[in-house]
């Protein structure tokens, strides 16, 4: 199991929340202490959560389930469109197409479009066509690429989903809690945690935290693969796990420290030098990190 260090953390800048002011009073938990009026997260919450989530990705791949990889905003998208291809699990790096799983028989049969309409294309079918009709089948068939490239290979709602920002992707987090479809995500402290089975603790908008994540649970889907590809007795087809969400599990408690203890023994002094170097640092960088991503 690769397992994610304080050391890595640190470096990537995944401890800065946003400003005080943004705060969600259910993410405190999760908050270690303030630093020039940004929330500074608890790291060791987040390397033992992390871990955690890492082994239920691994877990759910080695018995054959699929984890659908969620994430739209700008700093995101590239990220995760290359690790969900790099494991070879589907990915939504654009805008979130409603109903994508509570009504997914209609994604399938948009995916089915797709491959006509490009069937229609590639055959020179098309070339029958009028320019008019022939330019509007090439206009639909890159708005469905778009919105459906990363999903065309997905037979089934998936087991678990891998979410950055869910303040941002609320719409998957209502449609996954609806069908009881476990979730694990970056949670940063302007959102709520409450409807996430496996929380990590992150800033979800700087770009070298989420590659560390990430890249980290892709890990654990290609983990999860090595060991299904070893239990599977050689000759035998590979069983499809069924259609139906595996039942959710309980939300896991926060990981809470045996007693009450002060900075210097969480951290050390020279990592809580480093915290306060880097807080000081970011305390006029991080609300530009509050402003929405461009659409």
């Amino acid at each position: 199991m690769a397992n994610i260090s304080m050391k890595a953390l640190l470096e990537s800048g995944v401890h800065f929340g946003h400003r005080t002011n943004k705060w969600d009073p259910r993410m405190k938990p999760y908050i270690f202490t303030e630093r020039n009026g940004i929330h500074i997260l608890d790291l060791q919450q987040t390397v033992k959560l992390a871990n955690h989530a890492y082994g239920v990705i691994r877990d759910t791949v080695a018995n054959g389930g699929t984890v659908l990889f969620v994430g739209t905003k700008r700093q995101a998208q590239e990220t995760v469109m290359e690790e969900a291809v790099r494991c070879g699990m589907p990915y939504v790096t654009e805008r979130w197409m409603g109903g994508m799983l509570t009504n997914w028989s209609t994604m399938l049969q948009r995916i089915q479009e797709l491959e006509r309409l490009e069937k229609l294309r590639d055959g020179g079918d098309i070339n029958r066509l009028t320019k008019k009709e022939g330019l509007l089948i090439d206009r639909e068939i890159t708005r469905l690429q778009t919105r459906l490239s990363g999903v065309r290979s997905m037979k089934r709602v998936p087991n678990l989903i891998f979410i950055v920002d869910v303040g941002r992707e609320d719409a998957a987090v209502h449609e996954a809690n609806l069908l009881n479809i476990p979730i694990v995500a970056l949670v940063d402290t302007n959102c709520n945690p409450q409807d996430i089975d496996y929380v990590i603790p992150s800033n979800d908008d700087a770009i070298r935290a989420i590659k560390l994540l990430v890249s980290k649970m892709a890990d654990a889907v290609l983990e999860g693969k090595a060991m299904r590809k070893e239990e599977e007795p050689e000759g035998v087809e590979e069983v499809k796990p069924e259609a139906k969400p595996k039942s959710r599990p309980a939300r896991p408690a926060v990981v809470e420290t045996e007693e009450e203890v002060g900075d210097d023994a969480l951290l050390g002094e020279a990592t809580l030098a480093k915290l306060k170097g880097k807080a000081d640092e970011a305390g006029e960088e991080k609300p530009a990190a509050d402003t929405p991503a461009a659409a």
